[in-house]
């Protein structure tokens, strides 16, 4: 499928004139750095490679001086991106957008904020482990996940959902198994009888058995007779080279991880899977103010922190009763057909950050391009900045993609525009270009890296 940057679309609001100025003066200094940097001598780099590498090794305030110092976002040292998003450059159609992605092959790159590691490196990586989350920095992610939730002792550590221990952990290899709400079952012959009702949750266990578990891949064969047949069903098009290792976090170390590699965070407040005050007396609030504490108590200032929910509820809590609730994203993945007055609505009660999935925000011309949705533009003409979700969560698109692109491979009945998995780029691009997102979460970050630095973002 070809994307014809030059075709324009609806004109959108534009941001207002503040903000303008800011994003300006933001890609003329990473310009100013990137020319720089290409016309160093290889001594000169050499020494500006050492200082970073010596920041590295120094105080995280140090490390963020010397980065507010030359300007830069995110870490001191350039990313590791690896060969995936030259794959996706190389297998795009030919087209203006190609030729753009294919001259910044030789960099250099650093983090964005417009790349958001959703669940660290998920693609590659056990979901919420350290390992992922330090695999999203190093690809450039500016913001990195740690969906929260809680324990039997609630603690808040960070899981997908509150009950996924069975598919995302070695629980069910481990004597915690027998703790889980449903626990494995045998019959006499030692055969697992109950693999597609299995369900294990963090409230089951306590926080202190909680970190005893490993991560792994998320997946389970829900038709298995046995734990091994089980737990070994990583999908194909992932991997488990890199799930030997998957350290779990709580919600507090999560963050002390995260400033120590210098990066932001977006928590999500997950939904509870147990019935709510959960033992009698912890309520929704008081998860909901728990979450916000743990960054209080850290230090870590508001402007850094793009809290998540499902819940407009908990979200309107944050904007009345904290100062983290200004950059609250309202997490949307239905009522794609929301009116801009209703969206007026959330707009008015503080809501600013309005988080849909990806599918939601794009459609299909009449002409087979790839266009913002009018979802997106009421979105943006009520006045939201907009984050999008999930890239590189799919597999290969030559099917077309799956629920993510439900809107642009004809699962809604409409044209089929996805066929390859170069149109990855195309919908990034369009996100960003047409739709004005200010950030997008990806399995892969090296992706939104690659794409945020070609394009200045």
């Amino acid at each position: 499928m070809t994307q014809d940057r030059h075709t324009k679309v609806a004109k959108l609001q534009p941001p207002p004139p503040k903000v303008n100025l800011l994003i300006t003066q933001y890609r003329i200094r990473r310009l100013i750095v990137k020319s720089l940097l290409k016309s160093l001598s290889t001594w000169s780099l050499a020494s500006l490679l050492l200082a970073a590498g010596c920041a590295s090794q120094a105080t995280p305030d140090n490390q963020h001086r010397l980065r507010d110092a030359l300007h830069l976002p995110g870490k001191l040292t350039q990313t590791q991106l690896g060969p995936r998003p030259y794959f996706l450059v190389q297998d795009m159609d030919e087209s203006p957008l190609k030729d753009k992605l294919a001259s910044c092959a030789n960099g250099p790159f650093f983090s964005s904020d417009f790349s958001i590691g959703h669940r660290g490196a998920a693609l590659m990586f056990p979901e919420h482990t350290r390992e992922s989350y330090e695999a999203a920095a190093r690809m450039g992610a500016g913001i990195v996940e740690c969906d929260v939730t809680f324990t039997k002792d609630r603690a808040l550590v960070c899981r997908h959902s509150q009950c996924d221990l069975h598919t995302t952990t070695n629980i069910l290899e481990t004597s915690l198994a027998q703790k889980c709400s449903v626990a494995p079952e045998f019959d006499a012959q030692g055969n697992l009888t109950n693999a597609a009702s299995i369900q294990c949750c963090t409230s089951d266990i306590t926080v202190a058995e909680f970190k005893t578990l490993q991560g792994k891949m998320d997946a389970a064969n829900t038709s298995a007779t046995s734990i091994d047949e089980y737990m070994n069903a990583t999908p194909d098009w992932r991997t488990d080279l890199y799930a030997s290792r998957g350290t779990l976090m709580t919600h507090q170390e999560s963050i002390e991880l995260f400033l120590q590699l210098g990066v932001k965070f977006t928590p999500e407040l997950k939904s509870p899977s147990v019935p709510m005050p959960y033992q009698g007396d912890y309520t929704q609030t008081m998860y909901a103010q728990q979450m916000i504490d743990d960054y209080i108590a850290a230090g870590v200032a508001p402007e850094k922190v793009w809290p998540q929910s499902f819940s407009y509820d908990d979200i309107v809590y944050w904007v009345n009763n904290t100062e983290f609730g200004v950059q609250g994203a309202y997490l949307v993945q239905d009522n794609a057909d929301a009116t801009q007055a209703e969206m007026q609505t959330w707009y008015d009660a503080g809501v600013r950050v309005l988080a849909p999935a990806m599918w939601m925000l794009l459609d299909v011309n009449a002409e087979g391009r790839i266009v913002p949705s009018q979802y997106a533009l009421n979105a943006r003409a009520v006045g939201f900045d907009l984050i999008a979700w999930t890239l590189e969560r799919s597999g290969p698109l030559a099917s077309g993609g799956g629920w993510y692109y439900q809107t642009l491979n004809g699962s809604d009945g409409g044209e089929n525009v996805i066929n390859n998995d170069g149109d990855a780029l195309v919908v990034l691009d369009v996100l960003a270009q047409d739709v004005g997102v200010i950030g997008v979460f990806s399995d892969w970050p090296a992706t939104t890296t690659y794409y945020a630095n070609c394009m200045g973002l």
